[in-house]
């Protein structure tokens, strides 16, 4: 069965732009930071090193197990359709679920690790004055803009439509009528 559209990301195309908004969102949360918490202060240590490097590592893991997460709370998927998995020679981790979900599932899922990864991370670094904390949800908001390009595309469909995950790819395939997974070839 052939999917009715195919939402994409590209992701050399858009690795530019990507790596502005990082910038651009490290940048408004340390000033926003330097504003309402307290005078930034920048310093190199090993701890704040490693504290730094370790807590994105997790954040990124959390981020794609609570994609999981929504695929079973908010899709009502057999534990046995997710699949997890990083790509190390690509520098990406990913969570997908070979079972369909309607659209208004589907956004659930995409949005839920933004606020779990990055909007609470960085008001519990406003909450208890910690820089670094702030930071690092300031670099998962980042990371969670390919979401945030899905999301935008699927309201594009009519509600009712059943989405695909991609098991490789950064893509979601569109259905207007239920899509048996037995049927679908995924290349």
């Amino acid at each position: 069965m052939k999917p009715d559209f195919i939402i994409e990301l590209k992701l050399e195309e858009i690795v530019t732009k990507l790596a502005w908004i990082n910038v651009g969102l490290v940048v408004a949360f340390a000033a926003a930071y330097h504003l309402f918490a307290e005078p930034l202060s920048f310093g190199f240590s090993l701890f704040g090193i490693l504290y730094f490097t370790v807590g994105y590592a997790i954040l990124i893991v959390l981020h794609e197990l609570f994609h999981l997460i929504g695929f079973v709370i908010f899709g009502k998927v057999p534990l046995s359709s997710l699949t997890y998995g990083l790509e190390l020679s690509k520098g990406y981790a990913y969570a997908t679920s070979s079972a369909p979900l309607r659209n208004k599932q589907m956004r659930k899922v995409l949005l839920l690790p933004f606020w779990t990864t990055a909007v609470i991370p960085t008001i519990i670094g406003f909450w208890i004055h910690d820089q670094i904390l702030v930071l690092l949800g300031a670099m998962l908001a980042a990371g969670a803009a390919g979401d945030f390009f899905m999301y935008r595309e699927l309201r594009k469909q009519k509600d009712e439509a059943w989405i695909l995950d991609d098991p490789v790819l950064p893509r979601l395939r569109v259905y207007n009528e239920y899509p048996d997974p037995e049927d679908l070839p995924l290349e």
